[in-house]
């Protein structure tokens, strides 16, 4: 090897130890047994909050948090001010060690409905128990399946991007009138 791919070789290999290193838990198997399963339902919770459920092409990585691989078409989406997940075990009700049972709490300001575009505004604290348990050497969700819960400043936008799209007039109308509703609630 002449010296110039040699010193090419070593800084390749000086930037993917960095990258690796830098990295940290980055790189681990998304829902490593070695984790936390809080930490499963919090980033299938980010993703949701995100808006990700209602978008095809992030589907597939909120799947990956849970052991169904499709979800019913929902008629409704949760919009939510945020939510917080027992980060604590003891805070968790433990079956066993591969399986426990997390809750959320989700401040919700109400829900949108896909069919009318219509919003009902229902301001309360909800709490869910988040089922999680090792499937095939990952920390899953088994339950339950909810309706998405997408945030609302992210809901604002998803209700903007679908108003840009729209032709028809009256639906068009709709979805503005939802919008606007959206970013009055306090």
């Amino acid at each position: 090897m002449t010296p110039n791919v040699v010193g090419r070789f070593a800084f390749f290999l000086c930037q993917l130890l960095a990258l690796v290193l830098s990295a940290g838990d980055g790189l681990a198997q998304t829902g490593s047994l070695e984790h936390s399963p809080a930490d499963v339902v919090k980033r299938y919770l980010a993703l949701d909050y995100k808006g990700a459920r209602l978008d095809a092409m992030s589907v597939e990585t909120v799947a990956s948090y849970t052991s169904w691989h499709e979800e019913p078409t929902w008629g409704h989406v949760v919009v939510t001010r945020g939510f917080v997940v027992a980060e604590q075990y003891r805070q968790w009700e433990v079956i066993d060690r591969l399986e426990v049972v997390i809750p959320v709490t989700f401040q919700v300001i109400g829900s949108v409905y896909l069919e009318t575009a219509g919003f009902v505004q229902e301001a309360e604290t909800e709490e869910v128990r988040f089922r999680v348990k090792a499937v095939k050497d990952r920390w899953r969700i088994v339950e339950p399946m909810l309706p998405p819960h997408v945030g609302q400043k992210r809901m604002v936008n998803i209700v903007r991007e679908a108003w840009v799209k729209e032709t028809d007039p009256a639906k068009r109308d709709r979805l503005g009138a939802l919008r606007d509703e959206l970013r009055k609630v306090k």
